[in-house]
């Protein structure tokens, strides 16, 4: 096995709780189903938010779905105008067989225009 990065991102239209929460719940399933890797794989993930979101820690949510163990940590993106407001993006890191072409990264609502090019329609 090797480890391999998946991104992710979403964006929620608000900073309050239940809705960060769902949506990185959401996204961790997504990328957790389109990658197909167990929750023993994942060695860890990093979290950024855009600064105007405070509520929650979006860690929170993946230690909801069954991360406990997973080593998480939550940093705030850094600050480029006119970048992508309310967002929420995930580096996992997994131990799998999957070849890097293999890998599906997952880009949900708003943020579906920071890289489209990895978008698969």
């Amino acid at each position: 096995m090797i480890m391999r990065g998946i991104r992710g991102a979403t964006t929620v239209k608000e900073d309050n709780v239940e809705e960060i929460l769902q949506a990185t719940r959401e996204l961790l399933q997504i990328i957790q189903r389109e990658n197909a890797f167990a929750i023993d794989d994942v060695a860890s993930a990093l979290f950024t938010v855009t600064s105007d979101l405070r509520a929650v820690f979006p860690a929170t949510a993946a230690r909801s779905i069954g991360w406990e163990k997973v080593p998480l940590l939550c940093f705030q993106e850094i600050e480029v105008p006119g970048s992508l407001r309310l967002c929420i993006r995930v580096l996992v890191h997994v131990n799998t067989e999957k070849s890097q072409q293999e890998i599906k990264h997952i880009y949900l609502k708003e943020a579906r225009s920071l890289r489209q090019d990895l978008i698969e329609e």
